[in-house]
């Protein structure tokens, strides 16, 4: 989505760089692309977020106490 802010700037400062038909068929690949990235690692991020967080709490030795 920066890259589209990008464009978006730069055309409105200098020159177009795309037509609007163009920017259009940009920004649909862009959200795509965001979207099927998103849907593919969903499960891998929540994974390893869960992982952290059991991680971070077995530092402490198990007696509940905090270290910091």
């Amino acid at each position: 989505m920066a890259f589209l802010v990008l464009v978006q700037g730069y055309a409105l400062f200098v020159e177009s760089l795309v037509s609007i038909t163009e920017g259009m068929f940009v920004a649909m690949i862009v959200g795509a692309g965001t979207a099927i990235s998103a849907y593919l690692l969903e499960h891998r991020i929540a994974a390893w977020s869960a992982r952290r967080v059991s991680g971070e709490t077995e530092s402490h030795g198990g007696d509940g106490k905090s270290k910091s």
